[in-house]
């Protein structure tokens, strides 16, 4: 202060307590005594909603590159089966199988250990050939396997189940081991799962055998001709294209709109797997009793409204009930679709299942390459609300092509073997052989004239 200064001016004094700094006394040219508000030099913690990134265009280019990741599987798993199925009936289904599982697991050991985007892309890649590998053969071995049609659904049932529970288990389980672990060790405790599947496989299935098919199988060609069956490949495609393009875009829509913890993006994906564990295990029975065209239009009916009421939500609560439609809907429209391929070869074609499967899975994983890659785009372009809106819209307008599943014409060489009304799907055990059809003990083969 100036010696000048006179007595009854203001002084600060600066407080080491709360870091703030008051004026004390009154100004001589001030009629009235007015305190004033004190002045704050500290700067306060910002409340949780300013760690909200809305509106972040760094976050919103995100869209596109994670669904570029996610999708990338999917494209290299769907150029891929073309070669597989083919391949499964020249060498049976087990040697594919086990390499499959190989590939899995240097996938997933690349995955724990890469540092770069490029690295996760082509570990992302390597990921779809040995998924395409099991797929495919562990599809079509079941299909070969289990002639009857219950049996076969009841059998793809449980498969499905399983892919259920790696759908349960991975969000939550990646989410919370890399909050609180690191990115690391969920890879590396997947790698040591992979390795018990292979050593289960060595001892149960013995890939060292090449098992061909006694039968030539319809070409892959003439089985994509097939109206039918491009109508179930069509509904296995859209309705997981919905949760394929939820993967990627709904935890950055969550964190533009309600702020949510790292394990909570994971946890937002419980609802679905749970239900798709139930509602595979429920209609791989009930699908056959109530007509599995019928199942498959109602789950994609079902996809579509759910899919619809996922903007709505405006906290993780709200996105338990529409993420637990669009998982048990998904788990219909799978079960159905599946074994439904087997019946429409064993119908129509000759009932060697590797291609028909590589088309089945061709049609999944279009599903979850579209999906992801144009979803991540669109949802940067007209927002996740309207993404949504699209693809709900799209499945509701598909589902009524399930009807013409209802009743499939047999092709004219197979109809006088399907005109006994108690044969059902037991005729799927004919062999072609020569021009002649050998079906049961009692049945006499027409010789060529």
């Amino acid at each position: 202060m100036s010696p000048l200064s006179p007595s009854g001016t203001f002084q600060s004094i600066v407080s080491l307590y709360d870091n703030t700094t008051r004026l004390t006394g009154f100004s001589p040219q001030m009629s009235t005594a007015s305190p004033m508000t004190p002045a704050y030099t500290s700067v306060t913690p910002p409340q949780d909603k300013s760690d909200c990134p809305k509106a972040d265009d760094q976050l919103l280019n995100e869209n596109v590159k994670v669904g570029l990741l996610f999708a990338s599987k999917a494209t290299v798993q769907l150029i891929t089966n073309p070669f597989i199925g083919p391949l499964t009936n020249r060498i049976g289904y087990q040697i594919p199988m086990f390499a499959g599982f190989c590939i899995m697991f240097v996938s997933t050991l690349m995955f724990a250990f890469s540092s770069s985007y490029t690295l996760l892309f082509l570990a992302r890649s390597l990921q779809g050939v040995g998924s395409s590998c099991s797929s495919v053969a562990g599809m079509g071995m079941l299909a070969s396997v289990y002639s009857d049609d219950e049996e076969r659904g009841n059998a793809i049932g449980i498969a499905l189940g399983g892919l259920a529970m790696g759908v349960l288990v991975g969000p939550p389980f990646g989410s919370i081991m890399y909050e609180f672990v690191g990115k690391t060790a969920p890879f590396l405790i997947l790698a040591v799962l992979a390795v018990l599947d292979g050593a289960l496989q060595l001892f149960v299935l013995q890939p060292s055998k090449v098992e061909p098919e006694s039968q030539k199988g319809t070409s892959l060609i003439t089985l994509m001709k097939d109206p039918y069956i491009l109508i179930a490949a069509g509904s296995i495609c859209f309705a997981n294209m919905a949760i394929a393009m939820l993967e990627p875009a709904l935890p950055i829509w969550m964190m533009e709109t309600m702020c949510p913890r790292k394990w909570q993006l994971g946890v937002a994906f419980v609802p679905a797997s749970i239900s798709y564990l139930i509602g595979t295990n429920i209609f791989a029975v009930l699908a056959h009793k109530m007509g599995r065209w019928l199942c498959s239009l109602i789950g994609m009916l079902l996809v579509g409204v759910s899919i619809l009421c996922v903007p709505l939500a405006k906290d993780i609560y709200g996105l338990i009930v529409p993420n637990f439609g669009v998982g048990f809907a998904i788990g219909m429209v799978d079960s159905s679709m599946m074994p439904i391929m087997g019946y429409l070869v064993d119908l129509r074609h000759v009932s060697v299942y590797g291609s028909v499967y590589a088309i089945a899975d061709v049609a999944f994983c279009m599903g979850f390459a579209f999906g992801p890659s144009a979803g991540g785009a669109i949802a940067r372009s007209i927002g996740f609300p309207w993404l949504m809106t699209i693809i709900g819209v799209v499945d509701i307008l598909f589902a009524p092509l399930c009807f013409f599943l209802r009743n499939p014409p047999a092709n004219e060489e197979k109809m006088a073997i399907l005109m006994d009304s108690n044969c059902s799907m037991k005729t799927r055990s004919y062999s072609t052989q020569g021009s002649s059809y050998q079906m049961d003990d009692d049945f006499d083969p027409e010789s060529p004239e």
